[in-house]
């Protein structure tokens, strides 16, 4: 098996991110490596095809600051240095990739909800990040409260 260096955690913010999180930092001590944290926001006028008549940087700029704020807390709870924890703006698996090459990361950790039918259909993060890595890939299976 591969001694990983330098982890990349692709990060939603959701509940859920606490057990990839803790899973990552657990193969981190295993192997003695650094991690990085990486939440990446879809900016707005993606999401809605600049068909909104109206300006949503304002907005972005909040969910950018907010989503800074949960990363920092979260970064906080392993001693992660503001360094290597990122919020970007962009496609999540697009830029969890240029990350992973900017960082030489050699092992990419990320969630994964397992969602089938129509969900499965319309592609995932987890799927993207999977078919697009140059490096190792680990998807965490993580659960959620109904289940």
């Amino acid at each position: 098996m591969a001694k990983y260096q330098h982890i990349l955690v692709g990060l939603d913010l959701s509940k859920e991110s606490s057990q990839v999180l803790e899973r990552a930092a657990e193969m981190a001590e295993a192997f003695g490596a650094e991690l990085s944290l990486l939440h990446a926001i879809e900016p707005l006028t993606f999401a809605y095809g600049g068909d909104i008549p109206m300006d949503l940087s304002e907005v972005q700029e909040q969910l950018q600051s907010q989503a800074k704020e949960q990363l920092q807390r979260a970064a906080d709870q392993l001693n992660i240095p503001s360094d290597r924890q990122h919020v970007i703006l962009g496609q999540p698996s697009t830029e969890i990739h240029r990350m992973a090459k900017d960082i030489e990361a050699d092992l990419i950790i990320i969630g994964s909800h397992g969602r089938h039918g129509l969900a499965l259909l319309l592609g995932s993060t987890a799927n993207g990040v999977l078919h697009g890595a140059k490096c190792d890939v680990l998807a965490i299976r993580v659960h959620m409260d109904d289940e």
